[in-house]
């Protein structure tokens, strides 16, 4: 599988739980979802997997390595998320929305810079730390690639 389509993939996955978030009423979450995970993170995904540049031969040597057992568990969950959501889409239908209230940003930013402020920096230290490691392994499959040629 191509690691471009895969990210588009998610992409798609990640706008289509927004549209989730903005039919639950709570548009600035989605607005979020779109602008932060979909926008900026698959972006620099994108350019991680292009700095990578490792080609068919990766894709031949991953599907080598990977037993087709390994599938078993996210096929058991994809079923089960599939099933649960057409639980949740019978029983909304049938359930008011009355005591659901609208969340302000201002609350979203209080809570994301008060009481979660150590998540947040935790997973953008993580994000740092993924970036960094993808520019090492490209940078070092660049002087592999250097030292091949000399030869």
């Amino acid at each position: 599988m191509n690691p471009v389509h895969a990210l588009l993939y998610f992409i798609l996955s990640l706008i289509a739980a927004a549209i989730i978030f903005f039919i639950m009423g709570a548009p600035f979450a989605a607005a979020l979802t779109v602008i932060v995970n979909a926008g900026a993170i698959m972006v620099m995904f994108v350019f991680v997997i292009m700095m990578l540049n490792q080609g068919p031969q990766a894709v031949k040597l991953e599907r080598e390595m990977t037993p087709s057992y390994v599938w078993i568990v996210p096929e058991f969950m994809a079923v089960l998320l599939f099933f649960e959501f057409v639980y949740i889409l019978y029983h909304s239908s049938h359930a008011s929305t009355s005591g659901t209230e609208m969340i302000h940003p201002r609350q979203v930013g209080a809570s994301l810079f008060g009481t979660y402020l150590l998540g947040v920096e935790l997973v953008s230290m993580i994000l740092l730390v993924g970036l960094l490691g993808a520019h090492h392994l490209a940078r070092a499959s660049h002087f592999v690639k250097e030292i091949t040629k000399e030869e």
